[in-house]
């Protein structure tokens, strides 16, 4: 699949079905994170793939009512990280910014292979710490939810969820979110 299709077919499902996880799809996914940029290669990022049920489900009980649907994950990664893992310059802290790059990396290449991989951030942090032994000097920067995509609507869905699932939610316009030569925060007209 071409990249920029992948980058297309890429979507945030709460409908899932299961799939087998196993020890290959892991190196997979984690090599093609490994491989993403970081602030003097620093590579700060660390995940957790957890995919056996009794760590899922008291993993699940981390999990807000809103997120209820993630309890069909087959998988869900915690993405970790600090400060000290990474570049901090003029006060700017990286550690943030090349860990989602790398969590981008292994959504895409999970969505070329087929999955959904939905990255969260409702759930309590504390108690995803107790069942996965994470030091509580590290953050957990989100849990990607990892399944594959179900036509059967998760009937735990709220309407705007279920919405949500049929149609791809709006996209910001363009002249929203970018600029050219100089920021422009109050002129949101057509750039074009």
């Amino acid at each position: 699949m071409e990249l920029k299709e992948v980058i297309k077919k890429r979507r945030a499902y709460r409908s899932l079905k299961t799939c087998e996880i196993d020890d290959d799809l892991i190196q997979e996914l984690a090599e093609c994170a490994s491989l993403a940029p970081s602030c003097y290669n620093n590579q700060p990022w660390r995940f957790v793939f957890v995919y056996r049920k009794n760590v899922l489900e008291k993993l699940f009980e981390a999990l807000p009512k809103g997120n209820a649907w993630a309890k069909s994950a087959s998988m869900i990664v915690a993405v970790v990280s600090k400060k000290d893992n990474d570049c901090v310059i003029k006060g700017r802290e990286y550690y943030l910014f090349d860990t989602g790059m790398a969590t981008a990396f292994l959504i895409l290449r999970a969505t070329d292979l087929g999955l959904v991989a939905h990255p969260i951030a409702g759930y309590n942090e504390e108690k995803v710490k107790e069942v996965l032994d994470i030091p509580e000097e590290m953050t957990v920067i989100s849990l990607v939810i990892v399944g594959k995509k179900s036509e059967d609507i998760n009937p735990v869905l709220s309407d705007k969820q279920i919405a949500d699932e049929k149609k791809r939610p709006e996209r910001l316009r363009f002249e929203y979110f970018f600029a050219i030569n100089k920021f422009d925060n109050g002129n949101r007209g057509n750039l074009f």
